[in-house]
């Protein structure tokens, strides 16, 4: 029986592999963000500059990022989720037509527009309809795990197969995919919906007495003690430098397409893509990082738990994130090494197994210290500010994705090795004078009243 009772019902699957779909078509779509619209007329694009390519594909981002915090405060009071799951859906489709029929700028911005308000209605409301199914807390941990990786595969699927439909057909026509997937997606929720157990979703989420009282004695205005007001504080500043890394976490995908990619898909060809008389998709750096965060999440959890039953315990949430750090300084590093090997473009093109290297590397840093962020703040957060900072954590990865477009353009002014190298030494420096203080930290958290 209790193997029974611990089997994922049908209705995890319907949550699922509706991220799945899509998250197929977002990150799809994201990297169509950035190519699509700098690329020649005559090669199917929009002919835009680089510097409007890296705003338009900071925006998409950010505003993705943003608008769920928004969508979970109408899923929370009043509009059942189960209704706003598929407009959300038929939004982004919308979204992703416009940008098949996109005349110019204006175009994209309104293509930007309907996917982040289709993405604030779609995103937490599933996650929050998935855990509802579940009364068990003991398996949500296997639950959100399970969904994570149904997010990666597709992510993977988008960014390593959908974008060839780009490269062969003309982005365009990918754009036009990936808004057919989301109908799609939205066919399968509306098939789906009935399957779905415990009501999960079938109510606005806080139009439940339990759930109502749990809120308001979470929201009390009780005073915080001195502890708990340390803890805030050190919840802020991990935030904080989450944020850093997150800014230039995306930076990274703009000269990677833009200057080591190759000219028939935007870039300037400082590096050598080219399997026989193939040209690889740009997009695989991409994909190279969903593959990289489907393997390497279970072996980093697996690391975490066998570290936390030594008799010191795992490491800190600031150490991880200054590894995290670190790792992406030296990321930095490796760009920076490779557009010495191309002499910035005058010289014979860098080894795509560079590239490689900087996914790989950006991704340790990711998996490292990001999927245990909301971990930590539930941990040490007091109860009347937890809902507050838990929100904090996805609105500074919307200032990240706002600010990593200017960022771009900024340093594009100045010669690539001395810019970005510049750039790798201040986080490297970062990281390691976190590293230093590690104890410190610790001390902040874990301060008695």
């Amino acid at each position: 029986m209790e193997t029974t009772s611990r089997k994922l019902p049908f209705g995890f699957y319907v949550c699922a592999l509706s991220f799945t779909f899509e998250r197929l078509a977002y990150y799809t779509a994201k990297y169509g963000m950035a190519i699509f619209p700098v690329l020649a007329v005559a090669k199917g694009g929009l002919g835009l500059t680089h510097a409007e390519g890296a705003l338009l594909s900071s925006w998409f981002v950010a505003f993705t990022y943003i608008t769920p915090v928004i969508g979970g405060i109408v899923a929370d009071r009043w509009i059942s989720p189960r209704i706003l799951v598929p407009v959300g859906e038929i939004l982004m489709g919308l979204g992703y037509l416009v940008a098949w029929q996109a005349t110019g700028k204006g175009s994209l911005l309104l293509c930007i527009l309907l996917v982040a308000i289709g993405t604030g209605f779609f995103k937490g409301n599933v996650s929050g309809i998935n855990g509802r199914q579940f009364t068990d807390e003991q398996m949500l941990n296997k639950v959100f795990s399970l969904q994570y990786s149904f997010v990666n595969i597709g992510s993977f699927l988008g960014t390593t197969f959908l974008v060839l439909v780009g490269t062969t057909y003309g982005y365009r026509a990918m754009f036009l995919v990936c808004g057919l997937f989301l109908f799609l997606d939205t066919a399968w929720w509306l098939f789906g919906v009935r399957f779905l157990l415990n009501d999960a979703g079938k109510k606005p989420f806080l139009n439940n007495s339990a759930v109502v009282d749990t809120v308001e004695k979470a929201v009390e205005k009780s005073p915080l003690t001195r502890s708990e007001k340390k803890r805030v504080t050190a919840i802020l500043i991990v935030t904080i430098f989450s944020g850093i890394f997150w800014l230039f976490w995306y930076m990274v995908y703009m000269p990677v397409y833009y200057n080591f990619g190759p000219v028939e898909q935007g870039g300037k060809g400082w590096a050598n893509w080219a399997i026989g008389n193939w040209t690889m998709p740009t997009s695989w750096f991409d994909s190279a990082n969903g593959l990289f965060c489907i393997i390497l999440c279970p072996v980093f959890a697996a690391i975490w738990e066998r570290m936390s039953r030594r008799a010191k315990g795992d490491w800190s949430m600031w150490r991880k994130t200054a590894i995290g750090i670190l790792l992406l300084g030296i990321c930095i590093v490796s760009m920076v090494f490779a557009a010495i090997m191309a002499k910035e473009g005058k010289g014979t093109p860098a080894g795509i197994w560079i590239i490689v290297l900087t996914s790989l590397l950006m991704t340790v840093g990711e998996v490292v210290f990001s999927p245990l962020g909301n971990a930590f703040i539930s941990e040490y957060s007091p109860k009347q500010l937890l809902g507050t900072l838990l929100g904090v954590w996805p609105v500074v990865i919307f200032f990240a994705g706002l600010g990593y477009g200017p960022l771009y353009n900024f340093l594009a002014k100045y010669s690539f090795i001395k810019a970005y190298g510049a750039v790798a030494i201040i986080i490297i420096a970062c990281g390691l004078v976190m590293l230093a203080v590690d104890k410190k930290f610790m001390n902040l958290v874990k301060g008695d009243n």
